[in-house]
């Protein structure tokens, strides 16, 4: 197997474990990487690579929530195993959009939402929506904090913390398990918003738990458990749906898939931790910007080239 490839597949499986994670799309990132440095594979196989690559991300997730996630830990007790089912039963009527519209939809999307110009579209449009969206819910805290009867109290936050945070102080839901069933499944119906390639799986929940009243870290943490059953989802029915066409892969073009894999799960531990970090004291603005800035610079290079 060429060792160039294997590189190019490190590199894919970076661009994975950084994008899956961070509201900027990995979709769209790794498509336009592809503009740039190209496996040298079938179409087919660079189809299922796009999907299957997010195996190593999502892994990712499972190891470092593991206890969380998992009823049967041997530190819960019976309160502690209930609350834990409650959340995997928010996460499957979270998913419930997602797989009805998504499913039917999937090559549609592929075949007519692919193109470069979508990407960059989506990719400004939700970098605005960010930036309105924090700018909203930071003014909202202020007055808030200057009007409530807790006035002292909120007026000392006010003035000890950053506006970000603040804004994460009047969040209605602060805590997991404060996270209610009608709030989950709205969040779940934003998440069918990425089905539009460069608008970003994680974006688009994270936006919806934002706007409809969760924490930074609550909207991040959820966007994550989120993740499981949907990419495993997305990558089985891709198998599926290529063993039942007949495609087999090369032994190469398996460890293109492996490499990837492999880098996007050591990369995304990194890249959720840092999430989790950042959040507790910054809000999203930042990646709205870097949303704007490479939907511009996508346009403007896509143009030239068509010129």
């Amino acid at each position: 197997m060429d060792v160039v490839e294997l590189l190019k597949a490190a590199l894919f499986g970076l661009v994975e474990g950084v994008t899956e994670w961070l509201p900027i799309s990995s979709t769209g990132h790794l498509l336009l990487l592809d503009q740039f440095v190209s496996l040298d594979v079938s179409p087919e196989f660079w189809d299922l690579f796009l999907v299957v690559v997010q195996l190593g991300a999502i892994l990712a997730v499972c190891v470092l929530f593991f206890r969380q996630l998992n009823p049967f830990a041997s530190s819960k007790g019976a309160e502690g195993r209930r609350q834990t089912w409650a959340l995997w039963g928010k996460i499957v009527l979270a998913c419930i959009p997602a797989a009805v519209i998504g499913i039917p939809l999937d090559d549609w999307m592929e075949e007519h939402l692919s193109g470069p110009f979508t990407i960059a579209i989506a990719l400004i449009a939700y970098g605005v929506a960010f930036i309105v969206v924090e700018g909203v819910r930071e003014r909202r805290a202020h007055e808030i904090a200057l009007r409530s009867q807790r006035a002292k109290h909120l007026r000392m936050v006010a003035q000890s913390q950053s506006s970000a945070e603040l804004a994460d102080v009047e969040a209605r839901i602060q805590t997991m398990e404060e996270l209610d069933t009608k709030t989950a499944f709205g969040i779940g119906c934003f998440q069918v918003l990425s089905l539009v390639p460069g608008t970003s799986r994680s974006g688009s929940t994270i936006l919806g738990g934002l706007l409809l009243g969760t924490s930074r870290t609550v909207a991040a943490e959820f966007t994550f458990y989120l993740a499981i059953p949907v990419m495993f989802g997305a990558s089985l029915l891709r198998v599926v749906k290529y063993a039942l066409e007949g495609f087999s892969p090369t032994s190469g073009e398996l460890s293109i898939l492996l490499v990837g894999c492999v880098v996007a799960f050591v990369v995304s531990i990194l890249a959720v931790k840092f999430l989790l970090a950042f959040v507790r004291r910054h809000d999203f603005k930042p990646f709205g910007w870097y949303r704007i800035a490479l939907g511009i610079v996508v346009i403007v290079y896509f143009a030239l080239l068509a010129s």
